[in-house]
Formats: C-alpha cells, sequence, structure tokens
C-alpha cells in the first residue's frame, strides 16, 4: 500500500477515502455517497455500494459484487465474485458471500459459514457457523 498526493495505491490502483466513514475505494468500484464505509473497510475491482449499505469493521467488498439498500456486511467478513447482498441481509464475524450467491430479506451469514454458487438465501435465513451452502434456496 503506498499513500498518494491523490489516493492509496493497493496493487496498482488508486483508492480515495470514501467521505461517509473513511474507508478505502478503488477508483474502479462505485459507491453510494449515502452507503457508509468504515475506515478499515475496502471496496475494490468493480464492486458497487449503493443506497444505505454500511460495510465496516475490516469487511472487504470485491469483484463485481453488490451490497445495496439496508444490507450490512462487518467483521471480517467478505463479498465478491458477482454476489449480491441486499434488502436489510447481513454478512459478519468471518463469512463468505461469493460467487452468484443472493442474500436478502432479513437472512444472515455469520461465523465462517459460506453462501458461493446459485446458492439464495432470503427471508429470515440464518447460515451460520462453519455452514456451507453452494446450490439451492434457502429461506
Amino acid at each position: 500500500m503506498k499513500q498518494r498526493e491523490n489516493g492509496t495505491v493497493i496493487d496498482g490502483v488508486t483508492h480515495y477515502q470514501h467521505p461517509n466513514g473513511g474507508g478505502l475505494v478503488a477508483v474502479t468500484a462505485t459507491v453510494a455517497s449515502t452507503a457508509y464505509v468504515g475506515s478499515k473497510a475496502r471496496v475494490s475491482d468493480k464492486a458497487q455500494v449503493n443506497g444505505n449499505a454500511r460495510i465496516y469493521d475490516e469487511a472487504r467488498i470485491y469483484g463485481n459484487a453488490r451490497v445495496e439498500e439496508e444490507a450490512w456486511v462487518y467483521g471480517k467478513s467478505q463479498v465478491s465474485g458477482q454476489a449480491i447482498v441486499f434488502d436489510q441481509a447481513r454478512v459478519f464475524e468471518n463469512a463468505e458471500v461469493n460467487g452468484r450467491a443472493r442474500l436478502c430479506g432479513k437472512a444472515s451469514v455469520s461465523g465462517r459459514a459460506k453462501v458461493s454458487g446459485d446458492a439464495a438465501a432470503s427471508g429470515r435465513a440464518k447460515i451460520v457457523g462453519c455452514d456451507s451452502i453452494t446450490t439451492g434456496r434457502h429461506q
């Protein structure tokens, strides 16, 4: 990581501090001014954070992933690939959502759980611990 006058360079890509929270956002990523990116969080590649979504702690959003609406991603969790986390969904602790997975409603993924592939979790689904879901719908 290299600090420059016009941003911080990580892996050859310039990142700037998001005005709402101070987290790092790659110039290739898109983050709404209404979204929150905490000071230790990072949004990179072509990822998008829209609406009132909150990314904080040491969470990472990358690839073509999207976090939208009122969703929260925090802890040391990661959302990547073409995954979408939206509505009031939560991803936290060391959880991962990747591939083309979808997480919506008030669903949550926590612990070291992983939701990937074409899997979808909605409603009040809770994927916890070391669970791993790669296909199907979970409510």
